[in-house]
């Protein structure tokens, strides 16, 4: 189906299902322990066994010998693969790092070889017993000490947002020289893990030269494609298979390490092989968001409208990595004549950097949402009435380009009237609870919206049954429900008559999961199927199918209706189709829109951050279903306090690699971190987006959070920090004097 104009009344306009606060139907499954993770795969191939990968103990250099004879004797080994009994194996399309091959190490944790024994603990013996010779270089870890040398590089997250190296509008310089108020400041961003709960885990199994991979992953086709590039075999030779992800953050969009690891050792061995990654080769070996250094410029009238900004980002990744793309958002969210934005990346031997949630938009507004709390207060303007004055209706780089639909202003005011703005004093310092200084921050939401083909295939039963089969993943995010009430919307029967199945690459290839395109994408993929379905259930009980309605289990047209069941009571009715866009995402601006509100305490005497309240009014298009669209943004906002307060790889600038590379010792919010939470959806559609009228908000409750936290930390302290996190230590010296 061609998507090349703007959707207009549709079946799933009836909202009988759609739109409905429907709980998750993989829930059961997932709270009963039933619903089969990547690593308990363990009834898909017989007599599994288990392998353990061992990474690499230095940063960079060579491996000049691998000493395993010991290993081989240990109980229970059936196999040990190195890294020297094979050339280096060839990069999927997404990957930076090599997975497996050779004798170079790019960076710290590299897999350099797998175990293969009877029991896991077998295998992880055996694996302390190789002892490697490495031959080290000096390496690149220090990205404040390279920034100098970064050069400017054009770059795609590959999720919608990007950049050219350097891209200007008007004359920057000029309108920022002739500003009468001005800002100047450097802000920067951490390393930061995706932490995943489910680590990356695959089993793998040969059926002669066919490989099936039951494996953890956001992205079925692209991982498909991947593996049989990295191994040199045909891609209808392999076949994925993940059902159930338990948490990817971008981490999954791309096959990692234990994919290529367990189809290498299950070659070997000569039967299935399960392997799954420690935290600490999660951290090392897969992949980060990656450190920023950010300078934002900002000039503007006395009248509080922007005249000139200017967003320039450093980052740093290995030699064919991309940057951390964190100026996209400042191409598109405020008004501005005069504009600058630029990218660098300076060549680090850590670990790969790569997509975390919302790339680009999550580390960018953590910085730019600062800068615009800093120019508000310049100008004393309230913070949120200056973003109002600097709202923009059409793309600021390209003003003949509006939006297709945009409510930043609306997401603001609401939020604002709903959280008690009013009473928030501009001056920092002022509000107490007992020993806690209290502060108000607000930031603005940003992620635009990315179009995807994607297909599905629907079938219809004898009983009625619809189901639904579609290479679509389910990472967390509700994929089975919105899909399932899809189906049921366009066929006109209870979600109970509708059967999901996700996450094989023998179905038809959908968008996947990621950068939150994949519930308006995926539904509209499924709905381009229904609506060819519809058209065969129609012929076969002859209706015209201009005229005909499914309501109720019943297909109806005029005064004549027949049962659905009976279109396929000679045998199932099957159809295939993708949804398929045309230049409308071209000819106007896509994009979601967020108010973010954070109340903070921070204890007078240690400087101790504790997030009292928080709210997130979004703008999003349709939402499909508010109970699991409310989920991923309570999710992001979550994982926006982490960003803000706790979440920090800790680099090894001498040897190279992430120190607390685990759970103990990498800090993510627990319940107890986390307040009350309200999530507020604008009634909303968006025409341009898809037949489904939906966006995605799954990293819009993410970006702008982090700078809401820090807005209110220095509402409540009078104490600016613009280095993340914001952890006590950057606070305590500075108390005394706010307190």
């Amino acid at each position: 189906m061609k998507f090349d104009t703007p959707a207009t009344t549709n079946p799933i306009d009836q909202l009988k299902v759609v739109g409905k606060p429907l709980d998750r139907i993989d829930g059961k499954f997932k709270t009963t322990g039933t619903a089969p993770y990547a690593y308990e795969r363990h009834d898909v191939a017989p007599n599994q066994a288990y392998g353990f990968v061992v990474g690499a103990g230095i940063a960079k250099g060579r491996i000049t010998a691998m000493h395993i004879d010991e290993a081989k004797r240990a109980p229970g080994v059936l196999a040990i693969v190195t890294t020297l009994d094979m050339p280096r194996l060839g990069r999927g399309t997404m990957n930076a790092a090599y997975l497996f091959g050779g004798a170079e190490v790019q960076h710290y944790h590299q897999a350099t070889a797998v175990v293969v024994a009877e029991t896991f603990e077998q295998a992880r013996a055996a694996s302390f017993l190789i002892r490697v010779d490495y031959a080290p270089e000096a390496g690149k870890f220090d990205l404040a000490k390279e920034a100098p040398s970064a050069e400017p590089v054009a770059s795609d997250s590959g999720e919608g947002s990007g950049g050219g190296p350097e891209d200007r509008v008007g004359d920057f310089e000029g309108a920022f020289a002739a500003a009468p108020i001005k800002l100047d400041e450097t802000y920067t961003t951490p390393d930061e893990s995706h932490a995943a709960m489910e680590p990356h885990a695959t089993v793998a199994a040969w059926n002669g030269d066919k490989l099936t991979l039951w494996t953890s992953n956001q992205m079925i086709a692209w991982g498909r494609g991947s593996v049989a590039k990295i191994l040199g075999i045909p891609a209808e030779k392999v076949r994925l298979d993940s059902p159930y992800v338990g948490g990817g953050f971008g981490g999954k969009l791309f096959v990692r390490a234990d994919a290529v690891i367990a189809a290498v050792a299950a070659k070997a061995a000569g039967r299935p092989v399960k392997v799954g990654l420690t935290r600490p080769l999660i951290a090392n070996n897969t992949t980060h968001r990656p450190a920023t250094i950010q300078r934002i410029r900002i000039g503007a009238g006395t009248d509080g409208r922007i005249t000139a900004i200017a967003h320039e980002s450093t980052s740093g990744n290995l030699p064919d990595g991309k940057p951390e793309t964190a100026v996209d958002q400042t191409k598109l969210i405020y008004a501005g004549a005069n504009r600058l934005t630029s990218l660098k990346l300076a060549h680090l031997d850590l670990p790969e950097g790569n997509a975390m949630r919302a790339p680009g938009e999550a580390p960018g507004m953590m910085a730019l949402e600062i800068a615009i709390d800093e120019m508000a207060e310049k100008l004393g303007l309230d913070p949120v009435e200056f973003r109002i004055r600097n709202d923009t209706q059409v793309d600021p780089e390209k003003p003949e380009r509006p939006f297709s639909h945009r409510n930043l202003v609306g997401c603001l005011q609401l939020g604002a009237e709903r959280f008690g703005w009013s009473k928030r004093s501009a001056r920092p310092g002022q509000a107490r609870d007992g020993k806690w200084l209290v502060g108000m921050g607000v930031a603005a939401g940003f992620r635009n919206n990315l179009l995807a083909e994607s297909g599905a295939r629907v079938r219809l039963d004898g009983r009625g049954v619809v189901t639904v089969e579609t290479d679509m993943t389910d990472i967390g995010t509700g994929s089975y429900t919105i899909i399932a009430q899809t189906a049921a919307e366009m066929m006109g029967v209870g979600i109970d008559q509708v059967v999901v199945r996700l996450g094989d690459s023998d179905f038809p290839a959908s968008a996947g999961s990621g950068g939150q395109w994949g519930a308006n994408n995926a539904t509209a993929g499924v709905y381009a199927a229904c609506m060819k379905l519809r058209e065969a259930v129609a012929q076969k009980l002859g209706f015209n199918s201009t005229d005909i309605v499914f309501a109720d289990g019943e297909v109806r047209a005029g005064n004549r209706s027949a049962r659905l069941a009976e279109a396929a009571s000679a045998g199932d009715l099957t159809a295939e189709d993708k949804i398929e866009y045309g230049e409308l995402a071209e000819k106007q601006q896509q994009s979601t829109f967020a108010g973010h509100f954070v109340e903070v305490g921070v204890d007078s005497y240690t400087g101790e951050v504790r997030v009292r309240r928080m709210l997130a009014v979004c703008a999003a298009g349709r939402i499909l279903n508010p109970k699991s669209a409310r989920s991923q943004v309570i999710g992001a906002m979550t994982m926006g306090v982490g960003g803000a307060l706790m979440e920090d790889l800790a680099v090894d600038t001498r040897r190279g690699f992430f120190v607390n590379h685990d759970l103990a010792a990498y800090e993510v919010p627990v319940h107890a971190d986390i307040p009350h939470q309200e999530v507020i959806f604008l009634d909303e559609t968006d025409a341009m987006s898809s037949p489904m009228k939906a966006k995605g908000v799954g990293e819009l409750g993410l970006c702008g959070v982090g700078a809401a936290v820090a807005n209110a930390v220095y509402n409540a302290t009078g104490i600016r920090i613009r280095d993340y996190p914001i952890t006590l230590d950057k606070l305590i010296g500075q108390l005394p004097e706010a307190a």
